[in-house]
């Protein structure tokens, strides 16, 4: 039962910044499934009430509620949650996660303290579907995931700067849902300047994220696809990160074209401070960014300790030479250095690729 409120709650990753993916099930004390929900946006019922409001008066005398997120007991757009699974009669509340957030948390002991059983079931695979969340919530910043499509060398483009298409369809597709799935999808300067993305998610019934551009020096041109004025308009959101020694006039075409410009401290190198960057998209509400290149700009986030999980597909060529890779920087000297991933999954054959899925060790 656990398992379908979390196969419940994962249909809207992606859609609840800054809120959870919650989902809840309902069965009565036979076993029987009566309610079933999910959170669905922010601002929107939580999935234990709108679980509720499915049985008559919102009474399941005797049951149990499986919800894969502590019930609330902060009062915030939406009342708390907690009471009204204590007056639903509920023999039995069988929790995933606990809610880091202090404020909001105690819904366990406020559920125990009334009388209900509280058991947990799925814990880490609870934890592990609200990775943004639980990042915003600790470390004030979105989940930084770093994909890419490379070669078996580790390469992203052809010594001759080639780079359509590494991957096969299937691999893209998939890529575009990740885009889906993300509140936002980041690029550096080269890559703009480069490939001319979109940065779009072309999948049935999708949305487009967010989309962010790291560029010191604000040379993204101002009819670069991605800006809204050539991407469908006001409803897409394309932010340029940048720095004090950009150019004001840049700015100026750049605003003028639908983007906004936010202006960030700089490293010692004179790039845009990324940790900084993180916090200001975090304050935003942005809860995962799916980070798509290039290798300088992985780079500078596995060197800021900012790179929380990896998604790479894998293309069974090789191309050799000082062609790319999808870390560029300097490198590290000494093992002990490297960075260290732990696998998330087993990999996933995408027609003839191979998505790999890590993530840092600390998850």
């Amino acid at each position: 039962m656990m398992a379908r409120a979390l196969e419940l709650a994962e249909r809207f990753v992606g859609r609840t910044a800054p809120n959870p993916i919650v989902g809840c099930v309902i069965v009565d004390p036979r076993g029987k499934v009566i309610a079933e929900a999910a959170h669905e946006r922010a601002g929107s019922p939580h999935a234990e009430r709108l679980a509720l409001d499915q049985v008559k008066a919102g009474r399941a005398e005797g049951g149990t509620m499986y919800v894969t997120l502590e019930p609330c007991t902060h009062h915030g757009r939406t009342p708390p949650c907690a009471p009204a699974v204590i007056a639903s009669g509920v023999a039995r509340v069988v929790v995933g996660s606990a809610d880091p957030i202090a404020a909001h948390a105690g819904g366990i002991e406020a559920v125990r303290a009334a009388g209900i059983a509280v058991d947990r079931a799925l814990v880490a695979e609870c934890d592990a579907a609200n990775r943004p969340f639980f990042t915003l919530a600790r470390l004030g910043r979105p989940l930084f995931t770093l994909k890419a499509a490379i070669t078996l060398d580790g390469k992203i483009a052809t010594v001759g700067g080639e780079s359509k298409w590494i991957t096969g369809e299937v691999a893209r597709g998939d890529g575009h849902a990740l885009r889906d799935r993300s509140d936002a999808v980041m690029v550096g300067i080269g890559t703009v300047i480069a490939d001319n993305p979109r940065l779009t998610a072309r999948v049935p019934h999708g949305r487009d994220p967010i989309r962010v551009v790291v560029d010191s020096a604000l040379r993204t041109p101002h009819r670069s696809l991605l800006l809204p004025a050539r991407a469908g308009g006001p409803s897409t959101r394309t932010i340029i990160a940048t720095t004090a020694k950009a150019s004001a006039k840049a700015e100026r075409a750049l605003v003028a074209a639908g983007a906004e410009v936010w202006r960030l401290s700089a490293t010692k190198d004179g790039r845009v401070h990324l940790g900084q960057l993180g916090r200001k998209l975090g304050a935003a509400g942005v809860m995962s960014v799916l980070v798509e290149g290039g290798g300088e700009l992985h780079a500078s986030l596995l060197a800021a300790k900012l790179a929380d999980e990896l998604y790479l597909y894998v293309a069974p060529i090789i191309v050799g030479g000082a062609a790319p890779g999808w870390v560029g920087g300097h490198g590290v000297a000494k093992l002990a250095a490297a960075h260290g991933f732990a696998w998330a999954s087993a990999p996933v054959q995408q027609g003839p690729d191979l998505r790999l899925h890590l993530v840092r060790p600390a998850w």
